[in-house]
């Protein structure tokens, strides 16, 4: 019996060896990839946004070896909810020359336990884990780690029985995506299977993902950050966290949507840019935000909104009057983003827009209802990657190759 290789040789991790983050912090521990670089993060003192930019999203490290084994040491940041019980780890999923090969786990590593009914949030320190992937083949090949894309992870180091080295340019297209919790991969089963990633694979695209959960809010910096990052193909999903949050009236959405999409025009004066509306959710389609926790009868141990079993719901806790009054819902969203675009596209003929429910829309809803009223479930996600590469980067999509 051969004993297997131990994993010997550390390789520092570089920005090189990664894909899908735009900043990487040092750490007293290793390297910490960010998907919104510093000067963004200074701008804003969100703790919502500081924690969905951290999570790793699409972002992977890739390199060439011939190593059969390889050790990740990390250093997650868990969360735990009060009177909730225990989420799953994080997953890395690891691809072979783009084939799936395995998946892991770290345990340990720090918490943030937040309280939902107080808004409070207390960060406990822990130590690093390890992952071991082995009985790789023996030949060169490519290998992608994907990180967690809901737990924020540092990167202690890099193990291998072989030496390590970047991958070249693939000469693929580069897609920069932004959106909500939604894009960020907010209950798929894993970081390659959240929809943009799956969307990415289907189409053969190297995917940068600037899905934010709760962070999808028209910032300044948010638009300056797709500016300034180099892309051959861009898309926006609008709509969703504006209604949650409550967080403006129509009269500042239009003006916010279009300077938006000025600051990025400015970096990419003619990539083509699809503007997508959200995704069906009942709850808001003709009801304003703000979104609240569904604690409408924790007693009842059948309630679908029991937190201690996990079983978490939301409500939309605005009136529908209100809409007369400025206040948006999804369907008011999907009408202006329509109009706008229209409007737009008369002077620039890179500029398409795209329904969200033509992702996910009544029938879907009847078949994969989202179990917490909010987020697609992962057959969802798989549903709506499958579509957006369909829509998206087939002939006559806005990312088709005679468009880009």
């Amino acid at each position: 019996m051969t004993t297997p290789l131990t994993p010997h040789i550390t390789t520092p991790i570089t920005a090189d060896l990664l894909r899908g983050a735009l900043d990487l912090e040092q750490t007293a521990h290793g390297v910490l990839p960010h998907r919104l670089p510093a000067r963004a993060r200074a701008q804003c003192a969100d703790g919502q946004l500081a924690m969905a930019e951290s999570q790793p999203s699409g972002v992977r490290l890739v390199f060439r070896t011939r190593a059969t084994a390889v050790e990740l040491e990390t250093l997650p940041t868990k969360r735990v909810y009060v009177g909730a019980p225990p989420r799953p780890d994080g997953v890395y999923d690891l691809l072979v020359d783009g084939r799936p090969a395995g998946s892991a786990t770290v345990t340990g590593g720090s918490t943030l336990t937040v309280d939902m009914t107080t808004g409070t949030a207390e960060h406990r320190p822990g130590p690093p884990g390890t992952l071991r992937f082995t009985g790789l083949s023996a030949g060169v090949k490519d290998i992608e780690i994907w990180l967690p894309h809901n737990e924020t992870t540092e990167l202690v180091a890099l193990r291998t029985d072989a030496p390590v080295g970047p991958v070249p340019d693939r000469g693929r297209k580069v897609w920069l995506h932004h959106g909500s919790s939604i894009s960020q991969g907010s209950d798929a089963a894993s970081p390659t299977t959240t929809w943009p990633a799956l969307a990415a694979s289907l189409a053969g695209v190297e995917l940068i993902n600037l899905g934010l959960g709760g962070g999808a809010l028209l910032d300044p910096f948010t638009a300056r950050a797709l500016r300034d990052t180099p892309a051959d193909l861009i898309s926006l999903k609008i709509g969703i966290n504006l209604v949650n949050t409550d967080l403006m009236r129509l009269r500042a959405f239009t003006p916010a949507v279009h300077g938006f999409l000025d600051t990025l025009r400015e970096g990419h004066p003619t990539t083509p840019i699809l503007v997508v509306s959200p995704i069906l959710c009942p709850i808001h389609e003709d009801t304003p935000g703000p979104s609240a926790p569904d604690f409408s009868d924790l007693s009842d141990p059948g309630d679908p909104s029991d937190l201690s079993a996990g079983r978490l719901r939301f409500r939309a806790a605005g009136d529908p009057a209100e809409r007369a009054t400025g206040k948006l819902t999804l369907n008011v969203i999907r009408d202006e983003l329509a109009r706008l675009v229209e409007q737009r596209s008369a002077d620039d003929p890179n500029l398409r827009h795209l329904d969200g429910r033509e992702l996910y829309g009544e029938a879907d809803f009847a078949e994969l209802p989202l179990p917490d009223r909010l987020h697609p479930d992962a057959a969802a996600h798989r549903r709506i990657g499958e579509r957006f590469a369909a829509l998206a980067f087939t002939a006559g999509g806005a990312f088709a190759p005679e468009a880009a």
